[in-house]
């Protein structure tokens, strides 16, 4: 890295600048992660999605429409995760999709991947800690108003956690996973034996004017609203599996990623995929049931009153937030080192990617993360009408939207690298293999014209495609002309194309 190289990409120059030996060392991090850590990182950064926000979805599509959108959703995170489970063993850098990206599709393609993931990591610890707040108020009984008071703490404490140390983090996120699957199974061991399906889970009909009613003695129909219901319920069936693939961004801090990374991936979306059904049936199916579910900010803790009534509920419901603490810490894990992985190659301000002098975590860039989503969050707050439905639902399709257009890109990495690198080496490999890429992409693209189809929540969609404008102005008038050779860059520069290699 001796001189400044320049060369075209993607329809516009970018240029890389030299940086001394200083620069990365001052954006070192640590390994500390084997398999065990890296599932619990997979498994903790969904987990509070089985605690709130999948339940809206039984307002669009009832029962039945929810389960057919979360098996389409478990295809779409099959064909996905299996797909991630090739590409970083084979690409193992923090930078993950975007790494995929730059490598397959040059500098443009990778920011752009970037840049739809970085609105994910940024917005999705919001969701979570909107849940948080929502359940801590319903316990402690404090007022409406006081919701950003939890917000703020919770991200001073959690931010402060993941800067202390990798170590810690990755204990913190072991625990806590370990809490939040041992409460759902709890749960689902209670409800058993008081569930009643046809009486509560299918207890919603449609009005005159098309909207969701209740049946006060249940027994519904299986799609009230119809197939088309359970397409418009596949935004949020997402929240059962969203971040699953956030693991390779924890590439470089594992021990063995090229060992480890496939099978903590692969273990993650299997442990999901039974606690997303048992959750499904059982949250739905004891008394409150479906209906009253869909507009509920706590629908587990809704589950526990069911059962054992409001006292020893609060109870629980204080152990159930660990299963949102869990993936708030762990999402803001993957918010830091998706940002350092960008800012250090160049694409974001590099002041960002610079890690703490002693613990070598990325703070500078959780901290700011951490204050572009509480703006996002006091700006819908304070702008739109304050109901946990409307405000978590907004903010759900925001990363959801932001999420949707990283798969696609992900996925078309995956095929781009089948097709451009046949005999780079693959340490696993995705029994889907292109079928499974190309389902992703179809099923990714049903999802975000369903959300864009949903008048509620479409404010926050756009919102999200201005962040991107944003982004991709200040790339092409800025960030292009500011790139480092980071470990990504020097991948993609080194296993490209001849046009890459000419860079």
């Amino acid at each position: 890295m001796s001189e400044t190289t320049t060369a075209a990409a993607s329809g516009g120059g970018v240029t890389y600048q030299s940086v001394d030996s200083s620069y990365f060392e001052k954006r070192g991090l640590r390994r500390y992660a084997g398999v065990a850590s890296l599932w619990a990182l997979g498994v903790g950064a969904v987990i509070s999605g089985h605690f709130s926000g999948w339940n809206f979805g039984l307002g669009v599509g009832g029962w039945g429409g929810m389960l057919i959108a979360t098996v389409f959703i478990a295809i779409m995170y099959l064909g996905l995760t299996f797909s991630i489970a090739e590409m970083s063993p084979a690409l193992p850098h923090t930078g993950a999709a975007y790494s995929f990206a730059r490598s397959t599709m040059g500098p443009w393609g990778g920011f752009i991947t970037g840049l739809c993931e970085n609105v994910e990591y940024v917005i999705t610890p919001a969701v979570i800690v909107f849940f948080i707040g929502s359940y801590l108020g319903s316990i402690f009984g404090t007022p409406e108003s006081f919701q950003p008071v939890y917000w703020i703490g919770g991200y001073i404490v959690f931010v402060g956690l993941n800067v202390i140390g990798v170590e810690l983090s990755f204990k913190v996120t072991l625990v806590v996973t370990l809490l939040a699957l041992a409460c759902l199974v709890g749960f689902w061991f209670s409800a058993i034996p008081n569930m009643d399906f046809t009486r509560w889970a299918l207890n919603i009909g449609v009005g005159a004017d098309g909207a969701p009613v209740e049946l006060a003695e249940g027994g519904g129909s299986f799609l009230p609203f119809g197939f088309h219901g359970a397409l418009a319920a596949m935004p949020f069936a997402v929240w059962l599996f969203l971040a699953i693939e956030q693991l390779p961004l924890a590439a470089e801090e594992s021990v063995d990623p090229k060992r480890d990374m496939p099978r903590g991936i692969i273990l993650g979306i299997i442990t999901l995929i039974v606690s997303a059904f048992m959750i499904l049936l059982l949250n739905s199916s004891v008394a409150k049931g479906s209906f009253a579910l869909a507009t509920s900010g706590e629908p587990l803790l809704d589950g526990f009153r069911a059962i054992y009534g409001d006292g020893i509920a609060k109870i629980l419901a204080l152990i159930a937030v660990i299963g949102l603490i869990a993936s708030f810490h762990t999402i803001i894990y993957a918010q830091g080192r998706q940002i350092y992985s960008l800012s250090r190659a160049g694409y974001f301000p590099r002041a960002l990617s610079i890690t703490h002098g002693t613990r070598k975590t990325p703070h500078l860039a959780m901290v700011t993360g951490a204050v572009v989503a509480l703006i996002v969050m006091c700006v819908i707050w304070y702008g739109v009408e304050n109901s946990a439905g409307i405000i978590g639902g907004t903010l759900l399709n925001m990363a959801v939207f932001g999420a949707m257009i990283s798969y696609i890109m992900q996925a078309l990495s995956f095929i781009l690298l089948r097709k451009k690198f046949p005999h780079i080496a693959r340490p696993y490999k995705s029994p889907f293999g292109i079928v499974g890429a190309a389902l992703t992409m179809l099923i990714a693209l049903v999802t975000i014209y369903f959300q864009l189809s949903d008048p509620v929540y479409r404010a926050g969609v756009i919102g999200v495609a201005i962040w991107f404008a944003v982004g991709i102005i200040y790339f092409a008038l800025i960030g292009r002309h500011k790139l480092v050779l980071s470990p990504e860059e020097e991948f993609a520069r080194s296993k490209g194309t001849a046009e890459y290699k000419s860079l």
